[in-house]
């Protein structure tokens, strides 16, 4: 969840800034870059008529410039070499880690700059008769009123169930969703053909048509650094991210028999009783994505608008499945009951399986917790509720693909 994960309350969050700035993310990771049209100039330094040397060097970011890129502020010499290099946080003298390339022609930080700080640089170089020059720089990064950031799921580097989507949450409401959306690329080693989709102004999925190839390798480019989402409000993300997609695994939830059968690349490996929504809060129909996995969570009614109907502090083996609080999840409290699991619906709407208290125990909820990934499809059918809403969770799967394809701003990926 890396700007980066993020996902995580009871509800979706990684999701992980993303990834992110600590969000994508997430994660929660935020891949965040940034640039604003006062940086696109060049500072220049060592013309000093004083000075004889042939070096000349130049940041990227001007003398007193503002809006400034957190990805891409560095200092480059022609005809020279770089000799030396401080960075600093203006008015602390906290000195930002950088490095220099081979051959001493240019110098990056090793990390991003943060939004919306003033920073110092001061370099020195020789030409190849080792006269020097030295020039410095003072400029100002773009701010974080002035810039936006896109918390997306899954995590770099991570292996998901084949029903996750690539999902990003911008933290402004984006006007030119073309920009953007031209700016991301989300493409398979499997070759299926990837779309975006628009939940409203930020909220932005791309999936293929069907679920991912088991096995497949996915590819996020994002190069939003600068790119212009709405008026005064430019991107500062620029990053190459991925993740692998694991075996298929896809769960029926049958509310008729109350059982679930969970099908293993194509090949039922377990059925077990389960307990759906009662006749009065029923279970949601349609395909959920698990989203999130909690070893053990608290389950308050009152989080989802249920008045005082039940507040459990250590419910076990629980995933997300929407971002309204459905659950699947392991029960203890119900196992003296009657009817037991497989007879009726009794739960406010989650999935229950039989548990025990602290799940530990050798249980059809521990088993199924354990040999689920998130990105895993639960399909629950023959529930008198209706079908689960597309942005309810990661569950855009319940969307038509030509309607899919219609709320798309860019073309495929």
């Amino acid at each position: 969840m890396n700007l980066e994960q993020t996902v995580t309350t009871p509800d979706i969050a990684a999701r992980r800034a993303l990834g992110a700035c600590a969000v994508l993310m997430v994660g929660a990771l935020t891949l965040t870059a940034c640039g604003g049209d006062s940086d696109k100039g060049e500072g220049k330094g060592g013309k000093d008529p004083a000075k004889t040397s042939a070096a000349e060097i130049v940041f990227s970011a001007r003398n007193g410039s503002t809006g400034a890129s957190i990805n891409r502020t560095g200092v480059k010499v022609s005809d020279g070499t770089l000799t030396g290099v401080k960075m600093t946080v203006a008015g602390t003298g906290q000195e930002v880690p950088g490095a220099l390339a081979a051959g001493g022609g240019s110098w990056k930080p090793e990390e991003q700059l943060e939004r919306g700080t003033k920073y110092e640089i001061a370099a020195t170089a020789k030409d190849s008769d080792g006269k020097a020059v030295a020039a410095k720089s003072v400029f100002t990064t773009v701010s974080k009123a002035n810039s936006f950031i896109g918390t997306y799921t899954p995590d770099n580097g991570t292996t998901v169930g084949v029903g996750m989507p690539v999902s990003f949450t911008f933290d402004k409401a984006i006007s030119d969703k073309k920009a953007v959306q031209s700016h991301i690329t989300v493409s398979s080693s499997s070759g299926q053909q990837v779309v975006g989709h628009w939940f409203g102004a930020q909220r932005l999925d791309f999936r293929p048509e069907e679920y991912w190839k088991a096995g497949s390798k996915v590819t996020m480019k994002i190069d939003l650094d600068g790119v212009k989402g709405a008026n005064g409000v430019t991107g500062v993300q620029e990053r190459t991210a991925g993740f692998t997609v694991g075996r298929s695994q896809v769960s029926t939830v049958d509310a008729d028999t109350q059982t679930m059968k969970v099908a293993r690349d194509g090949q039922t490996v377990k059925s077990v009783p389960i307990s759906t929504g009662s006749p009065e809060f029923t279970t949601y129909n349609g395909q959920m994505v698990i989203s999130e996995k909690y070893k053990k969570i608290r389950m308050d009614s009152r989080t989802v608008a249920l008045a005082n109907a039940y507040d459990i502090p250590d419910v076990p083996d629980a995933m997300r499945l929407t971002q309204s609080g459905t659950f699947i999840h392991g029960n203890y409290w119900y196992n003296q009951g009657d009817p037991p699991f497989g007879r009726t619906g009794t739960s406010h709407g989650c999935v229950g399986l039989r548990d025990v208290k602290g799940g530990k125990a050798d249980t059809p909820a521990k088993w199924f917790y354990d040999n689920s990934l998130v990105g895993d499809v639960v399909i629950v059918k023959n529930s008198p509720d209706k079908t689960v809403a597309p942005d309810n969770g990661l569950n855009g799967w319940n969307m038509a693909w030509n309607e899919w394809v219609a709320g798309s701003a860019g073309g495929t990926s």
